[in-house]
């Protein structure tokens, strides 16, 4: 099984090899034993102001890694109508934590387990 992982750069994107080796029980990166360590950060509950501070503590307490889910229905709010800007940002999230020296773990929807069924803004919804 092999997986590639894309880093956002200003002009030019870098592939990157990252592989499980199965017969010694370990991940590689570029063909050296890694070991991620994470956190997560969901970038659409966090004010984009506030991403910087957030990844730059995510580093600080140790952790190189930051797994955030893609909330689908906050990018896509109806079918064909498509928002990544603003708060919505991720291009903009990814370079912050590539700034940062985090790998980001993307978890993309449509369906997410954030807890974000069932709240009091969800039951008022129309529909």
């Amino acid at each position: 099984m092999q997986t590639y992982v894309v880093q956002v750069e200003s002009q030019t994107v870098t592939t990157r090899e990252f592989r499980i080796d199965y017969e010694n029980d370990q991940f590689l990166l570029d063909g050296e034993s890694f070991r991620y360590v994470s956190g997560s950060l969901h970038y659409f509950r966090v004010p984009r102001v506030y991403w910087r501070d957030r990844l730059r503590k995510l580093r600080a307490a140790g952790l190189n890694a930051v797994c955030t889910y893609v909330e689908w229905s906050q990018h896509e709010p109806s079918p064909g109508v498509y928002n990544f800007t603003g708060e919505l940002d991720i291009i903009h999230f990814f370079q912050l934590a590539q700034e940062e020296g985090l790998h980001v773990i993307l978890r993309p929807g449509p369906y997410i387990c954030a807890e974000r069924e069932m709240t009091i803004k969800h039951m008022f919804r129309a529909g």
